[in-house]
Order: C-alpha cells, then structure tokens, then sequence
C-alpha cells in the first residue's frame, strides 16, 4: 500500500493537462485491479478512490475515473463490489452534488445486485439515494419514472406498501409525459398492486383488468392479471362498484377459463356462498389478502358475509338476527354489526328494529320503475317532434306523406 499511497501523490504532483493525469491514473488502476488478492484489491481501490475525490484533483479527472471505476464494479464479484461501492458513496457523500452521474450508476448497480440476493429493502434503500429532485443534475423524466417505479416495486416485494405508495405518487406526476409505453404499463402494474395491499379491492380490480387487455403485455402476464382483478374483486366490499366489476367480468368468456369463475357466478347470481365453498379460491390468494380485520375475521371472511347479507335481502323482506346468522354461518350479534354497517354506508337499503331483532330490507320493484322511464322517454319524443313540427311545418308533411306512401 505504501508504493500505491507514493505512485498516486506523485501522479498527483507531478502535474499536466487533465488527460495527462488522467492516463497515469487509469494505468495505477488498472494495475491494482490486476491484483488476483481479493483484500488487497478491495484495500487498492479504496486507496486510489480516496486520492482521487480529494479536492486538490480537478473534478474533471475525478469524474471520469469516478466512471471507469463504476463500470469496472460491474465485472467485480458481488461481495468486493458491495464493500467497494458503499466505501465509495460514504466518501463521495460530503462532495455528491458534483458526482450526481457517478454515484447514480454505482446505486443503479448496487441496488442491481441486492435485488438478485432479494435483499429488496436494501435495494430500495440504495435508489432512494439518488437525488432525482434535489440534485442540479437534470434527468429525463424516463429516467426518473423508471427508478422512482423500480423502488415502488421493491418496496412491495418487501412488503411495505406505504413507502411503495409515496414513489409511486411520485411516479404518477411523471407518467403522463412519457411515451414510453412501456413504463406507462410498469406504473399501472404498480399501482395496481400498490391498491391491492392497501386493500383497495375494487380499485384495484379495475387497473388489473384494464392490463388484461393490454396487447403489448404477454398473454400469460394478461391471464394472470385478469385472475387478479377477479380475486380483488372478490375480495371488495359489497355496493354498486362490485356490482358493475361483477358484471363485466363474468360476461368476459376469458374468465369461465379461471380457477375461481364458480364463486365469481355466485356472486353475480346473488347466490348465497356456504363457507365450505370458500377453499377453493383462499388457495389463490397472496400473503397480505390472508389478513386479518378488526374483528378477527380474514378478509374473504368478510367480503363473503356480505354478500350473503345483500343476497339475503333479494331473498327476505325481513329476518331475525338469529336466523341471518345461521344463513351467514356467524353469530348473531356479528350479523348485526355487519348489517348495520352497510346500511349506514349506503351499500344496502333497510333498517334495523333492535328491540325485536329484526332486520328489514327495502325491496324496490324494478318493473314499475322501467316502465316510468319508458314513459318519461316517450314524452320526451313527443316533446322533440312538436317543436319540429313548429319550426318546419313543410319538413313534416313531407314526412307524413312518405309515411303514408309506405
């Protein structure tokens, strides 16, 4: 180390253009780098780093060599690359407004290789360094909606939605000025799966199925995103918006295909689902939709207990709470609470007597209902054709006399 620690001062004092300098350096590197001793590489590289990022080498040499060696990190193992790269951006850190470029590759690299090792906190934690905003570098807004996607991404895979969250609002501000297709389908993936963990169900279920027709996303890739909408949708709670997802995916005929379309008809049927035939789709679902509510129940728990209270009430114009629950398969007073909700939350009309424990549901009779709004379309045609009458008396005879002809 003493011979580097003298080769590199006086490379340093000996002074010359920038190329000059920048040649003795390269060749001082490209020696320590032919070092077949790992530690006395790895202790090499850090010598060289330390001489060349001190102020008194101009920044142009700094830079270009600060470039090599990220490109040189890249045919390293991952292990001398990791102790190498993170020596380097400590050092780097009090002066990283003058070497945005350099330490955005070395991250870009370093998170690469945690990735692999599926170490994703680490790998997202090394790209949230990067200063996309605050630096004076100006990066494209590709360039910025791909890294601000990619630590979204690594975030969910470790499990942590909140921080995915808060990049992909970020990314959301950047998406629309891409045209990079691409990207456009990685941000509606992400969010999509940003909306699932947050048990945004039926949001969720809409951007998946929206990427399920997506042509330039793989077929695979577009079946498993439409069994996902179909589990979201599943999962959500009971109202109208289920109602339409239910609704357009039942008529999509990729769906009879799915392992799951069964519950899925049920559901769109207003079919009341036994607890014996839930296993079949509670296989499918993923870790974060096997969690557990307020009340102790899981989430499918849940999500078919009130279906079966919205088809109940097709079925009954009221019930007791000790014969909801036996339909429910839940306690009665838990029957209670959960009717009671979606009442309150406008997700199905009723009332609840609590002093008889009776349930009642408002029944709305569609066909009286169809027919005032045939009616109401018939007036407005009458309405429509006096004032053309009105304004083209000729226009009318004509018309009527064709009619006649006919």
């Amino acid at each position: 180390m003493e011979e580097l620690s003298a080769a590199l001062a006086q490379v340093a004092a000996t002074g010359g253009s920038p190329k000059d300098q920048t040649d003795k350096y390269r060749v001082i590197l490209d020696a320590i780098v032919a070092n077949q001793n790992i530690n006395e590489l790895i202790e090499g590289v850090k010598l060289f780093v330390k001489s060349i990022i001190n102020e008194s080498v101009s920044l142009v040499i700094s830079r270009q060599l600060l470039i090599d060696i990220a490109a040189m990190l890249t045919k390293f193992q991952n292990d001398v690359t990791k102790s190498i790269a993170h020596f380097i951006l400590d050092k780097v850190q009090p002066r990283v407004i003058s070497f945005e470029e350099q330490v955005a590759a070395i991250r870009q690299h370093l998170a690469g290789i945690y990735e692999k090792e599926e170490q994703w906190k680490e790998a997202a934690n090394v790209l949230v360094g990067i200063p996309l905003e605050t630096g004076q570098k100006h990066y494209t807004a590709d360039y910025k909606l791909e890294t601000y996607l990619k630590i979204a991404r690594l975030y969910l895979e470790d499990e942590d939605p909140v921080q995915a969250e808060a990049f992909i609002n970020r990314a959301s501000m950047l998406q629309a000025s891409t045209q990079n297709e691409q990207l456009q389908v990685h941000y509606k993936v992400c969010y999509a799966r940003v909306l699932d963990y947050r048990r945004k169900f039926i949001e969720a279920a809409q951007r998946y199925n929206e990427l399920s027709y997506k042509t330039i996303v793989d077929e695979n890739e577009r079946i498993e995103s439409l069994k996902k909408a179909m589990i979201c949708t599943v999962l959500a709670s009971a109202g109208q918006q289920r109602s339409r997802m239910l609704a357009n995916l039942f008529k999509d005929e990729r769906c009879q295909q799915l392992p799951c379309f069964n519950i899925l008809e049920k559901m769109y049927l207003d079919r009341i689902i036994k607890r014996s035939e839930m296993d079949e789709i509670s296989e499918l679902l993923a870790a974060h939709q096997r969690a557990k509510t307020a009340d102790g129940s899981s989430i499918l728990d849940r999500a078919i207990v009130e279906h079966n209270l919205l088809s109940a009430s097709k079925l009954y114009n009221n019930i007791k709470f000790v014969e909801l629950g036996a339909i429910l398969e839940i306690d009665p007073r838990k029957a209670e609470r959960i009717a009671s909700q979606m009442i309150t939350e406008g997700r199905m009309a009723g009332s609840i007597d609590q002093i008889a424990s009776i349930v009642h549901f408002e029944t709305r009779d569609i066909l009286p209902t169809f027919d005032e709004q045939i009616q109401d379309i018939c007036f407005q045609v009458n309405n429509l054709i006096e004032k053309i009458s009105q304004s083209s008396p000729q226009w009318m005879e004509t018309t009527l006399d064709a009619q006649m002809v006919l």
